[in-house]
């Protein structure tokens, strides 16, 4: 199994936890795997998230520090922003032409809607969907440049607000390249220190990674228990999954003109990350994995990686921005028909822009968002949880594809932004058991 790739390992887990997933639902067994194999995967998510935040920490304030010129740092900003705002608006925009031309909603049965509703528009989960919406939605217009700004920021380390540990850092790194040299050295020292260490807790958890996809994706399977609905949302999740491969297209092309790098590389490298977002459906707890092969197997520089990767798991959500036109034109299609104006699909544009800035990287934040999205076209209020309803039961599989998307889109950018800074330098993977031998 040593010889075997990583990839290779957690595609097999993968596959197998379906297949025991399927075994279990078929014979009763949906209380073993809850109990006995779930916890697992629950355990490696955890570990992850645990490493996160330092991971932050310390790249970001070491890769700052070693800039050593405050202009660079606004030069890397801005192309990395520029380059997310285009990417989110060509996922919409790919999305909506999508949805405009297979027309997913038109012709549902009416017993089928009438099902959907019945099962799913009063659960817990669109209930709670549609309460954080309101509470989104009732923020002030600059509550988001607010919660930029920590007031503590262990407090904000605790609950893993990123875009606050991301400000707390570079106001660290800046002000460390303000003071002398010689004063900032031990500082420095201790981070990158730090960052050495964080990278080798990500190369000894995923040794546990193939097992964790395995407990993970079984978890999943058992969760599916009506097939006949799934059935019916057959041809509404194929939109959202072509889009979604359309949109790694157009990463793969800017890969290849812009980086001059082969795509298929590319992929091979970055697809433990894919396949870990795809198992956890969090961009967040995936950041670990997707920053150390982005430095380690694609060769950007830290400096780069440590601030568009966790910029990107924030604010950089194509594939929750494509889920969102899609699944709102999809909704109105069904329930809402004489809402399909050409203003209101602009609207969405530019809805879906800003709600995927807003988005949380946590699973299922997408369609927190799709509601203030539905609700800046003039979505009747009292249909809204009838439309969240007849998505529901798709949206975990299609939150861990886009997830896919997401950090895909994330690991893209930093390569065009490291490749526009000359930062892009052959890799240099390490092993967990590189320093093994002098040690046991």
């Amino acid at each position: 199994m040593k010889k075997i790739a990583l990839h290779w390992k957690i595609i097999i887990g993968m596959v197998l936890g379906i297949i025991f997933g399927f075994i279990m639902n078929s014979n009763g067994g949906q209380g073993f795997v809850s109990d006995w194999i779930a916890p697992f995967g629950t355990i490696f998510i955890n570990l992850l998230k645990l490493i996160a935040v330092p991971l932050i920490l310390a790249s970001l304030i070491k890769g700052i520090s070693d800039l050593k010129d405050i202009s660079k740092i606004r030069d890397m900003g801005l192309r990395t922003i520029l380059i997310y705002i285009t990417t989110t608006l060509v996922a919409i925009v790919i999305g909506l032409s999508i949805v405009n031309f297979v027309k997913p909603g038109e012709g549902m049965p009416e017993e089928t809607i009438a099902k959907i509703k019945m099962k799913y528009e009063n659960d817990a989960g669109v209930t709670d969907k549609l309460l954080k919406a309101t509470a989104q939605k009732d923020a002030g217009p600059l509550q988001a440049l607010v919660d930029i700004f920590p007031s503590n920021i262990f407090q904000a380390m605790g609950e893993a607000k990123m875009l606050q540990i991301i400000f707390f850092a570079m106001f660290v790194g800046i002000c460390l390249l303000l003071i002398p040299e010689k004063k900032a050295k031990p500082m420095v020292d201790i981070f990158d220190s730090l960052n050495e260490v964080v990278m080798k807790m990500v190369d000894v958890i995923m040794l546990f990674a193939p097992y964790a996809v395995f407990a993970l994706m079984a978890n999943v399977i058992i969760a599916f228990d009506d097939t006949e609905i799934l059935i019916k949302l057959l041809q509404y999740a194929f939109c959202v999954v072509g889009g979604l491969i359309l949109m790694i297209g157009f990463y793969l092309i800017l890969v290849k003109v812009y980086t001059k790098k082969s795509p298929l590389w590319f992929l091979s490298k970055i697809s433990p990350a894919q396949l870990l977002a795809f198992s956890t459906s969090s961009s967040a707890a995936t950041l670990p994995v997707t920053m150390e092969r982005v430095e380690e197997h694609i060769g950007v520089d830290k400096e780069v990686s440590g601030f568009v990767l966790p910029v990107g798991a924030t604010v950089n959500m194509d594939g929750t921005s494509l889920y969102q036109g899609i699944a709102a034109v999809f909704i109105m299609q069904v329930i809402w028909p004489e809402g399909l104006s050409f203003t209101n699909q602009l609207i969405i544009v530019a809805t879906a822009l800003l709600a995927s800035i807003g988005s949380a990287a946590v699973p299922s934040a997408g369609m927190v968002m799709l509601v203030i999205v539905l609700e800046s076209i003039g979505f009747p209020p009292e249909l809204l949880p009838i439309g969240l309803a007849l998505i529901f039961a798709v949206d975990r599989p299609l939150d861990m594809c886009r997830t896919v998307v997401n950090v895909t889109g994330d690991a893209t950018v930093s390569m065009m932004v490291a490749k526009s800074l000359d930062k892009l330098h052959d890799p240099k993977p390490k092993e967990w058991d590189d320093n093994y031998e002098a040690v046991k």
